[in-house]
C-alpha cells in the first residue's frame, strides 16, 4: 500500500469537508479530500438538500398546474405525470453540482480520494478503495458527516420501508404512504408524494410537528398541511413497522394499526462517528456520538480538528460550510469568526417556513420584553399577483434598544426572504434600521418592511 503525504487531509466530501478543502487550498496549504462515494458532495447534494429541492419543485408544478393554472386564465387538458422523468432531471441536477465540485478541486488543487477513509494513527489515515493508500499529514479535519437516525422496531429494507434516501427514488407513487416523525425532513418528503397523489399520514411524537420551529409558525403550517390533504397523528409513539406481504404495518402505541404502502422514518439524522476510528487515535464522542471541539475546532487530540454535523448543533449544510471556513482560517492564523446566534433555518414545503434568531417561545421564557410587529401577506400586493397571500413575517425586537431578536417567516419564498434578517441581525441592526430601508414594490420583501413598521406600531398596509 503506497503513502502519501499532504498538509492537511480532511475526512469527508460533504458541506464542511469539500469546503473546507477548497478553502483550504486557497490559503496555500497542500490539501487532500477523502469521501467513500463515487460523488463529492456528502449527504446534502447527492441524497440530500439538493435532489429532495428537485423533486419539491417538480412536484409543485404538478400541482400548481393540476389544480391553479385555471385561476390564471391557463386551460390545459389531460395532465400526466411522468414519475421516471422527474427523477432524472433529479439526478442529473445532482450530477451536474457533484462535477462542479470536482471541477473546482482541479482549479484549486485539492486532491481527491475516493475511498472509506479511516483513522490509523494520529498523523495518518488508511483508504480502503479502488487503490488503498495510506495518507499521512500534518492536521487532519473530521467531516464525517451524519447519517439518519433509526428506530428500535422499525424493521427498514430500503425499499417499503425507508429512510430520506429511500423516499428520493420510490419507483412510483404509493397510495398510502407513512410518514414517522413531523419535522422538515418528513414534510417536505411528505409533501412531494402528496403533491404527486399519495395519502400520507404523519405519526409525531410530539403534540405539534416542527418541534424546533416557532410554535405560532407551526400551528399555521399544521392548519395549513391538514388544507392540502395530510393526515396527522399527534402524541403518536410508534412501536413497530414492518413489511407483510404487498404492504406494511405499522403499530403505534395506544392505538390501531395502520396498514399502508410505503414507509419513510424521518426522526432525525445521528453523527456519523461510529467507524472511521476514533479509538485509534483515543479521541471519545460524547453519549450521542458528537465530537467535542473547542472555540477553533480543535478536538481533545492535538492536530485533529472536526466540524458539521459531527460536532452537534444545528444539523444544516450552510452552518457545517461556515464552519469549516472559520476552522480552516484560523489553521491559517486568520482572526475569523461565526455567529451561532444567526444562523437561518429553512423548511421547504409550501408555504416555506424561514426562521433566524430566537423563537418568541424562547424569549418568554427567558423573561426577556420585546416588542413584535408582523405582516400577513395578505397585505402584499406581490403575493397577491402570485396568488400566495397566505403567511405572515414576524419580527422580535428587543423592547429597550430595538435590537432584532428573531425573524419568522411562513409563505412564499420566506427562504429567500430570511437573507435579509440574517444579514440585519449580523450588523446588529434594529427593526426601526429595518423600517428605514427603501424597499422595491411590489415585492415579497415588503411584508420585511411593513413588519418592520408595525413592531413601533406604525405599520401603513396592515390593520
Amino acid at each position: 500500500m503506497k503513502t502519501v503525504r499532504h498538509e492537511l487531509v480532511v475526512l469527508g466530501g460533504g458541506p464542511a469537508g469539500y469546503v473546507a478543502a477548497i478553502r483550504a487550498a486557497q490559503l496555500g496549504f497542500d490539501t487532500a479530500c477523502i469521501d467513500e462515494n463515487a460523488q463529492f458532495g456528502g449527504t446534502c447534494v447527492r441524497v440530500g438538500c439538493i435532489p429532495s429541492k428537485a423533486l419539491l419543485e417538480s412536484s409543485h408544478l404538478y400541482e400548481e398546474a393540476k389544480h391553479r393554472f385555471k385561476e390564471h386564465g391557463l386551460k390545459i387538458g389531460s395532465l400526466d405525470l411522468d414519475l421516471a422523468a422527474m427523477m432524472d432531471r433529479k439526478t442529473k441536477i445532482v450530477d451536474t453540482l457533484t462535477g462542479g465540485i470536482d471541477m473546482l478541486f482541479k482549479k484549486q488543487k485539492v486532491t481527491p480520494y475516493h475511498g472509506r477513509g479511516k483513522l490509523r494513527d494520529l498523523n495518518s489515515i488508511v483508504v480502503q478503495g479502488e487503490e488503498p493508500v495510506v495518507i499521512e499529514a500534518d492536521r487532519i479535519l473530521l467531516c464525517p458527516g451524519s447519517v439518519p437516525a433509526t428506530l428500535r422496531g422499525v424493521e427498514e429494507d430500503g425499499d417499503r420501508i425507508g429512510n430520506s434516501t429511500t423516499a428520493l427514488s420510490f419507483s412510483e407513487v404509493p397510495e398510502h404512504l407513512v410518514v414517522i416523525g413531523g419535522g422538515y425532513i418528513g414534510m417536505e418528503l411528505g409533501s412531494v408524494w402528496n403533491r404527486l397523489g399519495s395519502q400520507v399520514t404523519v405519526l409525531e411524537a410530539f403534540d405539534r410537528i416542527f418541534p424546533g420551529i416557532d410554535s405560532e409558525l407551526a400551528s399555521i403550517a399544521l392548519r395549513t398541511f391538514k388544507k392540502q390533504g395530510f393526515k396527522f397523528q399527534l402524541k403518536t409513539f410508534v412501536q413497530s413497522a414492518r413489511v407483510k406481504g404487498d404492504k406494511c404495518v405499522v403499530e403505534v402505541k395506544d392505538g390501531d394499526p395502520i396498514t399502508c404502502d410505503r414507509v419513510l422514518l424521518a426522526t432525525g439524522r445521528r453523527p456519523a462517528t461510529d467507524s472511521i476510528g476514533l479509538e485509534s487515535i483515543g479521541l471519545e464522542t460524547d453519549r450521542h456520538g458528537f465530537i467535542p471541539v473547542n472555540e477553533n475546532f480543535e478536538t481533545s487530540v492535538e492536530n485533529v480538528f472536526a466540524t458539521g454535523d459531527c460536532i452537534g448543533g444545528a444539523m444544516l449544510a450552510h452552518k457545517a460550510m461556515e464552519e469549516a471556513v472559520v476552522c480552516v482560517e484560523r489553521m491559517a492564523g486568520m482572526q475569523t469568526h461565526l455567529n451561532y446566534d444567526v444562523i437561518p433555518a429553512i423548511v421547504y414545503t409550501h408555504p416555506e417556513i424561514a426562521s433566524v434568531g430566537k423563537m418568541e417561545d424562547e424569549l418568554k421564557e427567558a423573561g426577556v420584553a420585546y416588542n413584535k410587529g408582523v405582516c400577513p401577506f395578505g397585505a402584499n400586493g406581490r403575493a397577491r399577483t402570485l396568488g400566495e397571500p397566505d403567511g405572515r413575517v414576524k419580527i422580535l425586537a428587543d423592547a429597550k434598544t430595538d435590537r432584532v431578536l428573531g425573524v419568522h417567516i411562513i409563505g412564499a419564498r420566506a427562504g429567500d426572504m430570511i437573507a435579509e434578517a440574517a444579514a440585519a441581525m449580523e450588523y446588529g441592526a434594529s427593526s426601526e434600521d429595518i423600517a428605514r430601508t427603501c424597499h422595491a414594490h411590489p415585492t415579497l420583501a415588503e411584508a420585511m418592511h411593513e413588519a418592520a413598521l408595525a413592531v413601533d406600531k406604525r405599520a401603513i398596509h396592515t390593520a
